[in-house]
């Protein structure tokens, strides 16, 4: 199965895992013990995200490290970016449009 950014992006305990080992290097079964679901789960979340490039595995003896991929996750950021002002524009919007309705209200009221 070929994955992608969005496939390691969609699923919010690999968007912990992300952050979490975007703060340190971790060990899998670090990562794991932060997280209250089994260690088969994460070891697949950890899979996916590595099948993705967005963390590497290293092997040092018998521990295997996770260490984030950031340059991986730049088309995810590139798409979303996009989408940013198109956002900014409709809620300052709905604020002028909230703002309006309090204007409104305390006219009346």
């Amino acid at each position: 199965m070929r994955r992608d950014v969005f496939q390691a992006i969609a699923d919010p305990v690999r968007r912990d895992i992300i952050e979490l080992i975007s703060k340190e290097t971790l060990t899998v079964n670090d990562v794991a013990a932060k997280f209250n679901i089994s260690r088969p789960a994460i070891s697949k979340h950890i899979k996916i995200l590595h099948e993705c490039n967005i963390i590497q595995i290293q092997k040092e003896g018998r521990k295997r490290y996770c260490k984030i991929q950031p340059q991986h996750l730049v088309p995810a950021f590139l798409w979303i970016e996009q989408y940013k002002k198109l956002w900014e524009d409709r809620i300052d919007s709905f604020e002028n449009y909230l703002t309006e309705l309090q204007s409104k209200n305390n006219k009346n009221g």
